[in-house]
């Protein structure tokens, strides 16, 4: 009499080809969160960009002295928080009243500024710097 089942070599392929899939789906899903938190951190420095532009504006067109976010108020939601950690973010931040630049610290090579004269570089981190457009 024959019986249907399946031997234990099959059994150990499928199992191993599930366990190769589940390896794959991990890493991709892994990089996938880490671009997702570099384009929000990417909105967030635009954002800031335009608190701070509504800020000069407003304010006998100077932008603030030694710290950013007192352009808070020109935001419509609260000055913004890394979304890894929910801290804040770390970046490299100046403001002297008639410029500024704000950099942020990316997960991945993904940086970029929006003028040359905004730079923040450091050999092993990539950052994302945004500048006053006046």
């Amino acid at each position: 009499m024959k019986k249907n089942a399946f031997t234990l070599l099959e059994l150990l392929v499928v199992i191993g080809i599930i366990g190769i899939l589940v390896a794959l789906a991990t890493v991709s899903y892994t990089a996938t969160q880490a671009a997702a938190r570099d384009s929000r951190r990417k909105q967030d420095m635009v954002a800031m960009q335009n608190a701070l532009e509504q800020y000069y504006s407003s304010h006998t067109f100077a932008y603030p002295v030694d710290n950013c976010s007192l352009a808070q108020n020109n935001m419509t939601s609260a000055w913004p928080t890394d979304p890894e950690n929910t801290a804040p973010y770390v970046y490299a931040e100046s403001c002297t009243g008639t410029k500024y630049c704000i950099c942020a610290t990316m997960e991945r090579n993904t940086g970029g500024n929006s003028d040359s004269a905004c730079n923040f570089s450091n050999a092993t981190k990539s950052y994302y710097c945004v500048a006053n457009l006046q």
